[in-house]
């Protein structure tokens, strides 16, 4: 018998109602990938671990302004983590250093050959597959790498309202190409 889809509104709508259960079974649904998340972004365990935690006091605290007209509840627990690793990597204002191997990587291949998409299967990486490879560079750099789009604009040599144009066309080319 294959597993129940897990509700994640309903989940929402009783951490609103404060039943701490519903928490409880949020975390242990999503707990290891939105550690997986907050580690792509920070590249440190400690702090994701801490982003992770902090991302469930929000959750908890912010369910009750979830708005299920304005994304899928699922979206808004991964986008709650998603911008808390977020800030704190502008917060903190430093730079990961890169491995060696990744920056002779990055430095030989100045295209988004570097970014392991390819190697993953799914819809998703198909749709890359078919943006222009400077849009699919601002799209994996806004959401694999966690870069504002000054950040991208200033690593590509590229025109702010350029990245900010790209980003937007390249989302509304993913949607319809997922759809």
């Amino acid at each position: 018998m294959p597993e129940p889809l897990f509700d994640y509104e309903a989940c929402l709508l009783a951490c609103a109602r404060g039943e701490q259960q519903a928490l409880r079974q949020l975390y242990e649904q999503d707990c290891a990938r939105l550690l997986g998340v907050a580690k792509r972004i920070a590249r440190d365990t400690a702090l994701a671990e801490d982003i992770v935690h902090e991302a469930f006091i929000n959750i908890w605290n912010g369910a009750g302004g979830f708005d299920p007209r304005r994304g899928s509840a699922r979206g808004w627990v991964y986008s709650v983590t998603r911008h808390l690793a977020l800030n704190v990597m502008r917060k903190k204002g430093r730079e990961v250093a890169l491995s060696d191997e990744h920056e002779q990587t990055l430095a030989a291949e100045p295209s988004t050959e570097h970014f392991e998409y390819r190697a993953r299967s799914g819809k998703v990486y198909q749709c890359l597959e078919h943006l222009e490879p400077a849009r699919r560079s601002c799209i994996l750099h806004a959401y694999v790498d966690g870069l504002s789009h000054s950040e991208i604009a200033q690593k590509l040599g590229t025109p702010l309202g350029t990245v900010k144009a790209w980003i937007k066309r390249s989302l509304a080319a993913l949607r319809e190409c997922m759809a």
